[in-house]
């Protein structure tokens, strides 16, 4: 909620070279700095800073954005956070616009922070010389040193365990706050501690503040594993075991294991796999899908290899599909049977596992192998049964038109339907830049919308020769129709202050990522050229629909004026060949 104009005031002020090189060494490449990439391993550089721009984009993992995208990911903050931080380096203070929480409300969160931890203290302390408890976490197989790491403590028996422990620091066992993060249980008359006789595993957010506990019953009992309920501060569908603790090693192999337990992520850590995460008791969701393509290209979700383990992935395959982008891969990997990632990097080892992933199944194998079970190929109904069933899916990877088309291609293949034509194929405007996938390999010439986008953000001035676009439901068409109205409004805003301008909203990702491809043009690319060719080519789209419209009636029944359009309708049906 921090004002826009306070945001394009700090960016200005802001060198994004000067903030980058804080954390990388930048060597100057043309009229852009480069270095190897922050976010994922590799020998020869490919991450790009352009301080035209004020844009980064690496074109081995795909990273991109602003100087405060930047510091969110690399430094794993949250985006007021990293405002802030910015804000202090240029002497800038960040304004209250009445929407951000009064001092006494972040008073009160910093008041919750605090008994949290101090719980977590007293979980701690109470494993400490509990032969019972140590005697079953090494059983286990836990050592001292990843308890340590993870903070892993006990719930003592007792009904109020927190009372003394919050007494001798600064709350009362009555305390409000207590209830409403979860620490206790307020039934009537009645208040007690909500874990007890449980190990606790203390849920982190990303600055590492403990924000919820997970408790794991020793012995028999249910619930099995109980969880901190929805606080202010926790929210299930948002994060992730041991991404705090992960998060370097995540981006560094560029790969991430999403698995189901605590223990399978504190045991996959202490045998060397530590880019492993944990859901908490739900399914992936799409918040979570977003933050783990963000950080690596590579999701391995990671299930037994039940019934409930298939239906877990496919869960997590329907709620990743609209998050998925072209040269990101997921992939399901089913644990043979008994087993789970605790049990078989105990038993097998590190290389062991680490051999399954590689193998584990893509996800175009995991979403035909599920669907054609519903169908009979063997008759033509089953075919388009089948080709039915698969609409839905397909229709979902929005951000992966050519994952898209490869699977349509598949799906002919089983169907015998053709598969649909290319949105764009060599008719288009001549001599754009292909798009590339995140790897840096050609992929697909582009198609008018996104040459014209490019040419707006390269240069904004182009909105005010933007005339009537045709109507269109592609991200792409949408973008460009929003951005050519917001600098219609606000000329003066660079791609920098656009690309934050939509920060949160469903622009954001499409603008990303045509800023990302400006750093790729050659220094000899004709835009302008290109340009128009895009202007002529919706131009022919838009008199195409509207002659379609207007022909549909009885020349009678149009009015002069509308004449008037169908006849420049049908003028602009075909692009100047000029």
């Amino acid at each position: 909620m921090i004002p826009q104009d306070f945001l394009q005031q700090l960016l200005d002020r802001t060198d994004i070279v000067a903030v980058i090189e804080r954390y990388v060494p930048l060597k100057k490449a043309g009229a852009n700095y480069q270095a190897r990439c922050p976010f994922h391993n590799e020998k020869s550089p490919s991450f790009s800073v352009s301080p035209t721009k004020q844009f980064y984009h690496c074109f081995g993992c795909g990273a991109h954005g602003t100087a405060i995208t930047f510091l969110m990911e690399h430094a794993g903050i949250p985006f007021v956070e990293a405002v802030k931080d910015l804000a202090g380096q240029v002497g800038m203070q960040v304004p209250d616009d009445g929407n951000r929480r009064p001092p006494e409300e972040e008073s009160r969160r910093e008041k919750m922070f605090e008994r949290m931890e101090a719980a977590a203290t007293h979980y701690r302390k109470g494993l400490k010389g509990n032969e019972k408890v140590v005697d079953y976490l090494k059983k286990r197989g836990l050592t001292g040193e990843t308890a340590a790491r993870f903070g892993i403590g006990y719930a003592p028996e007792g009904w109020q365990g927190l009372r003394e422990a919050l007494a001798a620091g600064f709350a009362d066992y009555a305390d409000p706050l207590l209830a409403e993060i979860g620490l206790v249980i307020t039934n009537e008359d009645k208040r007690y501690d909500r874990f007890r006789d449980r190990v606790m595993f203390p849920i982190r957010n990303e600055r590492g503040q403990t924000i919820a506990f997970g408790g794991r019953v020793i012995g028999a009992g249910e619930p099995k594993y109980l969880n901190s309920p929805e606080t202010p501060l926790f929210h299930k569908g948002r994060e992730l075991y041991g991404l705090y603790e992960h998060r370097r090693a995540i981006q560094g192999e560029s790969q991430v294991v999403v698995v189901e337990g605590y223990m399978d992520v504190v045991m996959l850590d202490q045998h060397g796999v530590q880019n492993a995460v944990a859901t908490l008791g739900t399914a992936i969701t799409a918040d979570q899908a977003t933050r783990l393509l963000r950080l690596a290209d590579d999701v391995v979700f990671a299930f037994d290899g039940d019934n409930a383990g298939r239906k877990a992935a496919w869960r997590a395959l329907e709620n990743s599909l609209p998050q998925i982008q072209d040269g990101k891969r997921l992939s399901f990997l089913f644990l043979p049977e008994g087993e789970d990632p605790d049990s078989y990097v105990r038993a097998q080892g590190a290389d062991a596992f680490r051999a399954l992933c590689d193998r584990a199944m893509p996800l175009s194998d995991f979403l035909f192998a599920e669907i054609t079970a519903q169908t009979d190929l063997g008759s033509q109904e089953g075919q388009v049964r089948l080709a039915k069933l698969m609409e839905p899916y397909l229709d979902k990877l929005v951000q992966a038109p050519l994952l898209k088309r490869m699977l349509q291609q598949r799906l002919a293949g089983l169907t015998g339907l053709e598969a649909p034509r290319a949105e764009r194929g060599k008719s288009g405007p001549r001599g754009a830049p292909e798009q590339r996938s995140p790897q840096g390999r050609a992929a697909v010439q582009p198609s008018a919308w996104q040459i014209a986008l490019q040419a707006v953000l390269h240069d904004t001035t182009r909105a005010t020769r933007m005339a009537e676009l045709p109507e269109s439901e592609r991200p792409e068409a949408v973008a460009l129709a929003t951005l050519v109205a917001l600098l219609r409004e606000h000329p003066e805003l660079s791609t920098r202050d656009i690309v934050e301008h939509f920060r949160g909203r469903e622009e954001q990702t499409v603008l990303e990522h045509a800023a990302a491809g400006l750093l790729a043009w050659d220094e000899d690319y004709d835009v302008e050229a290109d340009f128009q060719g895009a202007l002529n080519t919706l131009s022919a789209q838009a008199g195409r629909a509207q002659a379609r419209e207007l022909s549909g009636r009885k020349p009678s029944e149009l009015s002069p004026e509308e004449k008037l359009r169908l006849l420049a309708a049908l003028q602009r049906r075909k692009p100047d060949p000029t």
